[in-house]
């Protein structure tokens, strides 16, 4: 696949409507959440997957919190997402559960991948199959795989054509001991699924590092 074209702060629907700062730090933020946020933290992950904490969405539940990921060969970006963690200690009908995780990942599509029927069907199939290889529980999963191409015209007609894929989805963790969910097992499977839009072979068994936030290197052009 192609490098992924511009960042997720361009436009990425409901996960996009955050303002400065979040809840995710704040002291009135309850045990359980502060401990699923440290799971995250903890994860271990594939080196070529760059992370880093970014603005949370301030009305989806009382507390959120966010990461960015970039995959990540030379100075292209092989593809992008955010994963929001929401957690509403209430608990929430449609969630069935108390947290909840939120996702949009994309990536530029070679023509040939565009081209093909079956390509929503799959990337679906990747999700789904990220979160079962890592023996991972969930619930109420739902989310959309979007397909677009671009054409270019006039000052633009130098451009050749351009496709992309969008997964948007969320799901419910299933509540470990404690009533934690297993974020950081989450996380892993969620880069898994980035590396395979990506493009990039499975992890050998030695092919993570232990991420401390923010990994992520300052501003490049990409």
């Amino acid at each position: 696949m192609a490098a992924a074209q511009g960042r997720l702060s361009d436009g990425a629907g409901g996960m996009d409507d955050a303002k400065e700062g979040d809840r995710n730090e704040s002291s009135d933020a309850p045990p359980l959440f502060r401990a699923a946020v440290d799971a995250l933290r903890a994860a271990r992950l594939r080196p070529q997957i760059e992370v880093e904490p970014t603005r949370a969405p301030q009305r989806l539940a009382p507390f959120a919190y966010a990461l960015e990921a970039a995959v990540v060969d030379g100075d292209q970006d092989l593809a992008d997402g955010r994963l929001v963690l929401l957690h509403d200690p209430d608990g929430h009908d449609a969630w069935r559960g108390t947290f909840r995780l939120v996702t949009l990942v994309r990536a530029e599509l070679e023509p040939e991948m565009a081209a093909d029927p079956l390509l929503p069907d799959v990337c679906w199939s990747w999700l789904t199959g990220a979160l079962q290889a890592r023996g991972l529980a969930c619930g109420e999963p739902s989310g959309t795989v979007t397909r677009a191409s671009s054409h270019y015209f006039g000052g633009l007609a130098e451009r050749p054509p351009a496709s992309q894929i969008e997964i948007r989805a969320s799901w419910t963790p299933r509540e470990g001991l404690g009533g934690v969910p297993d974020t950081a097992g989450h996380l892993v499977a969620w880069c898994d699924l980035l590396a395979q839009v990506a493009g990039l072979p499975p992890a050998g068994p030695g092919d993570a590092s232990v991420v401390t936030l923010p990994q992520r290197r300052g501003p490049q052009s990409r």
